[in-house]
């Protein structure tokens, strides 16, 4: 699941006291607590679907911390969650709805690819991979299209806080953090890059194999004539 449930907020320290501690040259850099960006009391949250061990009690009153590393919302109840910001696909702010909220489209699919990594030794029979029936393997083939339908499925987030106004330093604050987690390399865009360029046929394009000395193509002769001609005085 893309939220991930807790029961305390881990330590955290502010902007200013973050650039005391690089100023000072820290043994190391991994050692520093996140950033905290925005912190809002009184808010309560929405699941679309509901989140599993996360009751309407735990949504109704708690914290929203913004932390640079995570985003967390810790409950009344003494329950909480937290969700890592890669796994935040879209965020926005719905004034349109009652109550005003900050949206944010959760993918399922990141968390889930870890938990169903599939074993890499296969079932073997005297020393012999064993091969699936054609049964069997009509049967995985339905199972990899479950697999597959369920990783495309999106949770959706509503934070809603008390105060209308503090929607905007919420919403910004998450645009700051997400910022500081792109997508990893080998996302689909790069992917839909390289296929944008494809491989001409090799009887494309003529290959000049003369020497210089040879007369050029008509193009080059146009050229040349153009670049040679003492009436092109552009200065």
């Amino acid at each position: 699941m893309a939220a991930t449930l807790v029961t305390s907020v881990p330590g955290f320290v502010s902007p200013e006291e973050h650039r005391i501690i690089v100023g000072s040259t820290p043994a190391s850099f991994n050692d520093i607590p996140p950033v905290l960006r925005h912190k809002e009391e009184s808010v309560s949250v929405t699941f679309e679907p509901s989140l599993d061990g996360f009751s309407e009690d735990d949504a109704k009153e708690g914290i929203l911390y913004v932390l640079e590393s995570v985003l967390i919302f810790m409950s009344k109840t003494g329950k909480g969650f937290q969700i890592e910001y890669p796994s935040i696909t879209l965020h926005a702010v719905s004034r349109g709805d009652t109550p005003p909220s900050i949206y944010c489209q959760l993918d399922e699919s990141s968390a889930k690819a870890m938990e169903m990594l599939v074993d890499p030794e296969a079932p073997k029979t005297n020393g012999n991979v064993k091969k699936p029936s054609a049964d069997e393997s009509d049967e995985e083939d339905e199972n990899e299209e479950e697999e597959t339908q369920e990783d495309m499925d999106m949770r959706v987030l509503y934070i809603v806080p008390s105060r209308v106004e503090s929607l905007d330093p919420i919403f910004e604050a998450l645009s700051l953090c997400a910022a500081l987690h792109p997508d990893p390399p080998g996302s689909d865009d790069e992917e839909d890059f390289d296929e944008a360029f494809i491989d001409a046929p090799d009887d494309t394009f003529e290959v000049f194999t003369g020497t210089e000395d040879e007369e050029l193509s008509e193009v080059g002769r146009v050229r040349g004539d153009f670049i040679n001609d003492n009436r092109y005085a552009p200065y």
